[in-house]
């Protein structure tokens, strides 16, 4: 009887995962940590929601973002779980885990890009390629990668707003925040990765994909036109 229950749990907490999923979640939250700690933590150009909590948190009390980002999180899905439900929150538990392990993983190497300091506006561009592809990717899978993507679908879902409408939102509330220790203008390029990020986080999810056709469908297609 134990045994069955068990069963049933697991079935329950694994349901609409598949290992293309997993995988895919896994290099969402990879490519997006990436680009935080080697781009957004050198220059000084902060992200927007739970993110830029993060480098704010991480800026001010030291506290790694391994341990910042899964509270955060915690903290938002309660919030939100009354409107994404419990599919999303199971799905974004693994992404967050993954986000939080990178993090720990990039923390134990010197960065792997050059200081892009002095060069704002193309650190600004390519963190937010960074961040927009990966949380893209991770949303596309009906999950989230932090917090910041579950408050700002809890937006899009009671508005009707587009998802890039919503992180503007919770993006431009935090960039006043972390005023405190990054200067006004190196802010506006914050404004600018949030912006790409939050763009390319829309595309990716709402992109539709055509699967292309094996040869032998192909030719079943074109035998039954001709009969």
């Amino acid at each position: 009887m134990v045994h069955v229950k068990v069963n049933r749990l697991i079935q329950r907490l694994t349901e609409g995962f598949t290992v293309t999923k997993m995988a895919a979640i896994i290099l969402g939250a990879a490519i997006a940590t990436f680009g935080i700690h080697n781009i957004h933590q050198q220059t000084n150009i902060t992200e927007g929601g739970v993110i830029g909590m993060v480098l704010l948190i991480n800026r001010w009390l030291g506290i790694s973002p391994g341990i910042v980002t899964p509270v955060l999180d915690i903290t938002c899905y309660i919030l939100a779980f009354k409107y994404l439900g419990s599919a999303f929150i199971r799905i974004s538990v693994v992404s967050t885990l993954s986000v939080s392990a990178f993090f720990k993983v990039w923390e134990l190497f010197p960065p792997l890009l050059p200081d892009l300091s002095n060069y704002p506006l193309l650190a600004a561009v390519l963190g937010g390629v960074f961040v927009g592809v990966g949380v893209g990717i991770i949303v596309r899978q009906g999950g989230s990668s932090g917090g910041d993507d579950a408050l700002a679908l809890t937006i899009s879902r009671l508005t009707h707003w587009r998802i890039s409408r919503s992180y503007l939102i919770t993006d431009l509330t935090v960039l006043v925040l972390s005023l405190s220790y990054i200067p006004f203008a190196r802010i506006g390029y914050s404004l600018i990765t949030v912006t790409v990020s939050s763009l390319l986080i829309d595309f990716i999810k709402s992109v539709k994909l055509t699967r292309v056709k094996e040869p032998e469908a192909i030719l079943a297609q074109e035998s039954g036109e001709q009969s």
